[in-house]
């Protein structure tokens, strides 16, 4: 069993940065893919960033590619995301999940979830 809680959103202008985090119970983490995905309003969830077990592996989605950067640290059971050059379209509510196995970038294929953290990114 694993449970996660993100922290870290906020209200940033356009070209700012936030770094969300995603802190994990479970001595389990560690063997774990991590995802985050986002859902705005009116909107079906969508994956942003994965990362394998060990750190070693991570993809994007293309939205996001180069600005954003998807981290863990097994020692502390954390996995991160930083975002940089924010921008309007990048407002949404922010999830962290992780699953067993490798990572993948369908949202019903994650088996843990954190209840979300709001980014709202002004113009």
């Amino acid at each position: 069993q694993v449970q996660l809680v993100e922290s870290g959103g906020g209200l940033v202008q356009a070209g700012g940065s936030l770094r969300l985090s995603c802190a994990a119970s479970g001595r389990t983490f560690s063997s774990y893919a991590m995802g985050w995905f986002r859902q705005a309003p009116g909107k079906e969830r969508e994956f942003v960033a994965a990362i394998n077990w060990s750190g070693s592996a991570t993809v994007y989605a293309d939205s996001v590619k180069g600005r954003f950067t998807i981290s863990r640290d097994n020692a502390k059971i954390t996995g991160y995301l930083q975002m940089n050059s924010l921008k309007p379209e990048d407002t949404a509510a922010y999830f962290c999940a992780a699953r067993s196995g490798g990572y993948r970038y369908i949202p019903r294929e994650y088996e843990y979830w954190g209840q979300g953290t709001q980014v709202t990114v002004s113009s």
